[in-house]
C-alpha cells in the first residue's frame, strides 16, 4: 500500500499539483446501550476508504473513495474538482511551511476494547441499571458503552509518510424521575452518554459505573422533587463538567481560525474574535484564566500523534492570564496570519475534507480548594452537569442549562438543592468574572464526542480540562430581576 500510496502521489505531481495529500482511514465502532434492564441497541459498524486532496494553481480539489484500488481515478477527480474551483476562487490557497515527517502513533491501551466479550460490557451496564433502581423509584433508566478504533496512513507530495491507530473508550448512566407534574435526569460521569477518553476498555473500568449508580438515582429523585431555581444575579461555582462545555462554546470553537476568516458562516456562524486580537492587548478573561489547546495530554479525547496536515500534535497557549494569544489553525489558515500551523486541521473519516478542529481545550488548574471557592461566597450557587446549551452566531451571547445547582449561605453548602438552574452571559465578561480555579487535584478531563461543523456537517471528538471555578455578579434564571 505504501509503494501504491507513493505512486498516486507521482502522478498528481507530474500532473503539476502545487500540493497533494493521501489519506486512508480505517474505522472500526462499537456502541452498546441499555434502557429499563433491556438491551436497546448494539451497533457494530467498519468504514474504509481514502481522501485525496489537491491544490492546483491554488486552487483546492477533493475526491474520496471505499474502492482503494481506484485511488488514481479519485487523484484525477480531485485534479478535475480544482480546476472547477477556480470559476469561485478569490485567492490563492497557499500552505504553511511544515516538517517532512516518517513516523508511527499509538494510543497507550492497556485492554483492547474490541477483545472485550460484549456479555461482560452488558452485564456491567445492567448491573449499573439495577444499582440506580436502589436509589428510588425511577421512571427511566440506561446506560450506555461506546469505543472506536481507527487506523490511519497519510502521505504527501512534500514526502511525509505518518501512520496512526487511535482508540477510544467511554462509558455512562442516566436516571430518571417521574412525579405528576415533572420529569428530571441525573447524568453520571457526565451528560450525554457519560465520559470518553483516549484509552482502552479499562478506562471504562476506572469510571466505576456500579459503585456510583445508587448515588445517581438517589439525586434524580431528589432534582425532580426539588424547588426551581431561583432568578438573580448570583456568585457562582460550576463545576468541571459544565466548564468542559463552556470552554467548547465560548472558547474553542471562536478561536477556529477558518471559522474567523468565514468558512463556517453559512451554517455555525462567524466569532467575536477577529485577528486584530492577536495584538496581545486582547483581555478575554481575568487573570486566573489561562487555557490551553494541547493534543499531547494523556487521555484527552482530542489527543492524537498528527492531524491531518500531517503536523505533529502539539501544546499551545490560547489564552494566557486573561490575555488572549493564539488560534488553533490549519497550514492553509495559519499562512494568512504567518505562522505555522499549531496541528488542529482533522477530518470525520476519510469521505471529508479536513477543517480546524479543536483537540483538547483545556482551563489550566489554580491553586484553590473547593471549600475556599465556596466560603467566598455569601449567597450563591453550586452548578453541576450539562443539560441545554445555547450561544449566537459570533460565539458572544450564551445561555447554559445545568441539571440541578446547590444552594450556598453564608459560605457553606446549605443542602438545598434547585432543578432547573439556568444561567446566561457574554464571553468576554463571564470569563473575566472569574476569580478562582481549583486546583489540579479536582481538574479532570471531559471528552466531547459529538462536536458538529462543517458543510456537509462533520462530527469531531475533543476534549477540554477544568476544575471547578467562581464566578461572580452572573445571572440566573430568564426572568427580569431588579
Amino acid at each position: 500500500m505504501e509503494n501504491y500510496i507513493k505512486s498516486v502521489l507521482d502522478l498528481l505531481k507530474q500532473k503539476g499539483v502545487d500540493y497533494a495529500d493521501v489519506r486512508i482511514v480505517d474505522r472500526q465502532r462499537e456502541l452498546i446501550t441499555t434502557e429499563n434492564l433491556m438491551v436497546q441497541n448494539i451497533s457494530n459498524s467498519r468504514s474504509k476508504g481514502a481522501g485525496i486532496r489537491v491544490i492546483l494553481d491554488g486552487s483546492l480539489g477533493f475526491a474520496s473513495t471505499q474502492d482503494l484500488n481506484k485511488l488514481e481515478e479519485a487523484a484525477l477527480m480531485a485534479i478535475d474538482i480544482a480546476k472547477a474551483s477556480r470559476i469561485l476562487q478569490n485567492q490563492k490557497m497557499q500552505m504553511s511551511p511544515k516538517e517532512v515527517i516518517t513516523d508511527h502513533y499509538e494510543t497507550p491501551i492497556e485492554i483492547d476494547p474490541f477483545k472485550v466479550s460484549k456479555a461482560e460490557k452488558i452485564e456491567m451496564l445492567l448491573a449499573s441499571e439495577r444499582a440506580m433502581r436502589e436509589g428510588g423509584n425511577l421512571a427511566i433508566t440506561s446506560a450506555s458503552m461506546d469505543f472506536q478504533r481507527e487506523e490511519k496512513t497519510y502521505a504527501d507530495t512534500e514526502g511525509s509518510y505518518i501512520t496512526q491507530i487511535l482508540y477510544e473508550s467511554g462509558a455512562g448512566i442516566e436516571a430518571s424521575a417521574q412525579n405528576e407534574n415533572d420529569m428530571q435526569t441525573r447524568s453520571y460521569p457526565n451528560s450525554f452518554r457519560g465520559n470518553h477518553a483516549t484509552a482502552g476498555y479499562e478506562y471504562v473500568q476506572s469510571l466505576n459505573l456500579v459503585d456510583n449508580a445508587k448515588r445517581i438515582g438517589c439525586e434524580a429523585v431528589a432534582i425532580v422533587n426539588a424547588e426551581e431555581c431561583p432568578s438573580g444575579h448570583y456568585d457562582l461555582v460550576i463545576d468541571g463538567s459544565q466548564l468542559a462545555l463552556q470552554i467548547h462554546e465560548s472558547v474553542g470553537h471562536p478561536v477556529e481560525l477558518d471559522r474567523v476568516f468565514g468558512s463556517e458562516a453559512a451554517y455555525a456562524g462567524m466569532s467575536f474574535v477577529t485577528v486584530d486580537k492577536l495584538s496581545g492587548n486582547f483581555k478575554y478573561g481575568s487573570e486566573h484564566v489561562t487555557i490551553v489547546a494541547d493534543a499531547t495530554v494523556p487521555r484527552g479525547l482530542g489527543s492524537f500523534g498528527y492531524d491531518d496536515d500531517g503536523v505533529k500534535g502539539q501544546r499551545t497557549i490560547i489564552i494566557d492570564k486573561g490575555i488572549f494569544k493564539n488560534f488553533i489553525t490549519s497550514r492553509d489558515t495559519a499562512v494568512k496570519i504567518g505562522q505555522p500551523s499549531n496541528g488542529t486541521n482533522r477530518a470525520d473519516g476519510w469521505k471529508n475534507i479536513p477543517i480546524v478542529r479543536m483537540s483538547n481545550i483545556s482551563l489550566l488548574p489554580g491553586d484553590f480548594e473547593i471549600d475556599e471557592l465556596i466560603s467566598g461566597i455569601e449567597d450563591g450557587l453550586y452548578l453541576c452537569t450539562n443539560k441545554s446549551w445555547s450561544i449566537d452566531d459570533k460565539r458572544l451571547n450564551f445561555q447554559f442549562g445545568c441539571e440541578l445547582a446547590y444552594e450556598i449561605k453564608n459560605g457553606k453548602l446549605t443542602g438545598r438543592i434547585y432543578k432547573n438552574p439556568v444561567y446566561t452571559g457574554i464571553t468576554p465578561k463571564f470569563w473575566g468574572s472569574c476569580d478562582g480555579v481549583c486546583s489540579k487535584e479536582y481538574w479532570n478531563l471531559y471528552g466531547t464526542p459529538n462536536c458538529g461543523k462543517g458543510q456537509p456537517g462533520q462530527v469531531a471528538h475533543v476534549g477540554h480540562g477544568a476544575a471547578p471555578a467562581r464566578f461572580r455578579n452572573v445571572k440566573v434564571g430568564v426572568k427580569d430581576v431588579k
